[in-house]
């Protein structure tokens, strides 16, 4: 993020955010160390610790600790992996409850004082969990249906008409093989990118208000500030919905690829 007294510094000119606030300097004069990969690794540092020290000591009466990392776990396995891809959904509970956490952990930096950015507002890392996702329900499909039923299944639904099967296919190869990991990173990244310019828009904004000679706009700086404030509650629901999102959408094409007939 910019520094503030940088642009207070500039005349209190008013210098739009731009994509360049995403790609933050090097730490230590080392480029590929950026606070970025600082808060990426310690949100996963962040989950481990958790459950390690959550189910060190696991009692029939479970501590605070432990009734909270259960509640999480149960909540992914009963409300998503079973509800939605079936009794073959509770092998599948530790991986989505996983990507939960990872990805409400890496959110969640965007409205963390002094962070203030999401590792997922840079697409390397929605992707890479969109691929991940990926190649989990088509190795599932595939080791459970074999590959060429598998493929057929993806790609020409029962019932289709010889006549209609040229159009259909290259689409549905498209829709089901190819475009559903993008949009899952896509979906994502979006949301905590613009969650993020937004934040930095009414932020900055509101100190080049009060940095203006024009007295009538000062008090307009507040009021930026309260709608700084009002977003960034709004965007720590984002962060909660979109990591349930992207869990949910990857239990969803996790039951299609199992399923025996779409």
């Amino acid at each position: 993020m910019r520094q503030l007294p940088a642009v207070l510094a500039e005349g209190g000119a008013h210098f739009p955010p731009s994509v360049e606030e995403f790609f933050l300097p090097g730490l230590g004069g080392q480029p590929w160390i950026s606070k970025i990969t600082v808060l990426l690794w310690l949100g996963i540092a962040l989950v481990i610790l958790f459950f390690l020290i959550a189910y060190r000591s696991p009692k029939l009466v479970p501590s605070k600790g432990q009734w909270l990392a259960e509640s999480m776990y149960g909540f992914i396995r009963d409300g998503v992996a079973r509800d939605v891809i079936g009794h073959e959904g509770l092998r599948f509970a530790p991986y989505l409850t996983s990507l939960f956490l990872f990805i409400f952990v890496s959110n969640i930096w965007g409205i963390i004082p002094l962070a203030q950015i999401s590792p997922m507002s840079h697409i390397a890392f929605p992707a890479f969990l969109g691929l991940l996702s990926w190649v989990l329900y088509n190795y599932a499909g595939i080791r459970k249906h074999g590959f060429a039923k598998y493929l057929r299944m993806n790609t020409l639904p029962p019932g289709t008409p010889w006549w209609v099967a040229p159009i259909l296919v290259p689409i549905e190869f498209f829709s089901n093989l190819i475009l559903r990991p993008i949009t899952l990173a896509i979906r994502l990244f979006a949301n905590m990118f613009a969650g993020h310019l937004i934040l930095l828009v009414f932020t900055l904004g509101g100190f080049t208000l009060l940095g203006l000679n024009t007295v009538l706009l000062k008090p307009i700086s507040l009021v930026a500030w309260l709608l700084a404030i009002l977003l960034t509650l709004f965007e720590a629901v984002i962060a909660i919905l979109q990591a349930y999102v992207f869990v949910l959408l990857t239990a969803a094409y996790l039951q299609g690829a199992l399923a025996e007939e779409h």
